[in-house]
């Protein structure tokens, strides 16, 4: 039997990048996945493409619209009969220096990474606590741990969602729910590749592995996260860097 056989998931930012990742590699263990994404197209296009609508669906889902998100898990629960697994992955970027950082730029960022996660947590707590069982996994970052230059907003919002996994994690034990994150460090998307090829190359020289990561080595993490193989751990912070910032 597969690992999560017979389980639903849900998983924000799952139209492209890591959250495609993620949720191809539940589906391959057994799970039916709900992707929420802003771009309806983009989801549904993702959806059809890992198989349709008897293993995943398409909802938009703005994350810091918290009716968007109830709306997300509920569609979940409609379609495939409950919720076992959230990943909170949604997420963008807008970077600058703090000299020419807007307030905007400081806002949306915040609003998506760590509200968005909070909408996540906030929504599928309750069909969990009900069901005395599962997993949620939040996607944070190695800048919320480092810090980055150009990323006062990111790194925040990235060190804010581990604190955030931490305390949810020791409401939802007694529970049975389970909350963890992931640090992924420099991992191949189209994002990174986006990258000027000397920020790139400066980056890659900090990683004793010598290579950047791939979306299908954080979806195994998150895996095993989702999955009766971390039965033991919450609030947890597994790192994803390749030994970068040891």
């Amino acid at each position: 039997m597969s690992l999560l056989t017979g389980q639903t998931a849900v998983v924000t930012g799952g139209a492209q990048g890591l959250g495609y990742a993620i949720a191809e590699r539940f589906i391959a263990e057994g799970a039916r996945v709900v992707l929420g994404d802003v771009d309806l197209a983009a989801t549904e296009a993702a959806a059809e493409k890992l198989g349709g609508e008897d293993l995943a669906l398409a909802v938009r889902c703005d994350v810091t619209n918290a009716d968007d998100v109830e709306a997300l898990v509920g569609a979940a629960v409609e379609r495939f009969g409950g919720l076992d697994i959230m990943v909170n992955n949604a997420g963008i970027t807008r970077d600058a220096t703090l000299r020419k950082m807007t307030e905007e730029q400081f806002d949306q960022v915040i609003a998506v990474h760590l509200k968005g996660t909070w909408n996540g947590l906030k929504a599928a707590a309750p069909i969990m606590r009900e069901n005395k069982r599962g997993s949620i996994v939040n996607m944070s970052s190695i800048s919320g741990k480092v810090g980055m230059i150009g990323q006062t907003n990111y790194s925040a919002a990235k060190a804010g969602i581990v604190g955030m996994t931490k305390a949810a994690a020791k409401e939802l034990a007694h529970l049975g729910v389970r909350v963890n994150a992931i640090q992924p460090g420099l991992i191949r998307s189209a994002m990174t590749e986006a990258m000027p090829q000397k920020a790139w190359d400066q980056k890659l020289a900090e990683v004793p592995m010598g290579r950047a990561g791939e979306p299908e080595e954080v979806a195994k993490v998150a895996l095993f996260l989702a999955s009766d193989l971390s039965s033991y751990m919450t609030g947890t912070v597994l790192e994803i860097t390749g030994g970068r910032h040891l």
